[in-house]
């Protein structure tokens, strides 16, 4: 257990906060909530930097983020669904797309025996986007705001797929000159 693993960790015990804080929604809990949320959202990027930083990658990191990562968006959407603010299918969307990657991720047969990336450029766009999302619906802003934060809730709907979707694709892979779907 190194330094950014332990914030990568710090990042998943805000999860039962901000899950208390969604389901007794008052504003002034609303606004914690957001706190919290933007402050877990913010160590994703420090674990990370870190990590690189120190030279000290992990195995154990590289399992842990990504699954804090999406546990940590996956929980406040999903007390969104409860306090009837989004629709549970829009959210079953995200939810499939995360299982869907970190199966491929985990299972080498699925990848004609290539190594996979971590997240590229669509999968940071993808999650800046879920970030803005869950801030805007977590907020408690007035009536006004209630068809720009739907907006923002389906464009990082439409993200997710997009890049679940250009992940999946078959893509390069320098070291063996194969790709997803083996030698072409």
């Amino acid at each position: 257990m190194n330094l950014p693993t332990w914030v990568t960790l710090s990042r998943l015990l805000g999860v039962p906060f901000l899950l208390y804080g969604l389901h007794h929604p008052t504003i002034a809990l609303r606004w914690l909530s957001l706190g919290i949320f933007l402050l877990c959202a913010g160590t994703d990027w420090l674990d990370g930097y870190l990590a690189r930083k120190l030279n000290q990658v992990t195995e154990l990191g590289k399992f842990l983020d990504p699954l804090v990562d999406k546990l940590l968006v996956l929980a406040p959407f999903l007390a969104l669904v409860e306090l009837g603010q989004l629709p549970a299918w829009g959210v079953f969307l995200i939810l499939a797309r995360e299982l869907t990657i970190a199966g491929w991720r985990v299972n080498p047969s699925l990848q004609g025996g290539t190594t996979i990336a971590g997240a590229n450029g669509w999968g940071k766009i993808k999650t800046v986007s879920q970030i803005a999302a869950i801030s805007l619906l977590i907020a408690p802003l007035p009536e006004t705001w209630r068809v720009t934060t739907l907006v923002a809730f389906w464009l990082s709907v439409a993200l997710t797929l997009i890049s679940g979707a250009i992940y999946l694709l078959p893509q390069s892979v320098e070291s063996t000159g194969r790709t997803l779907e083996g030698d072409r």
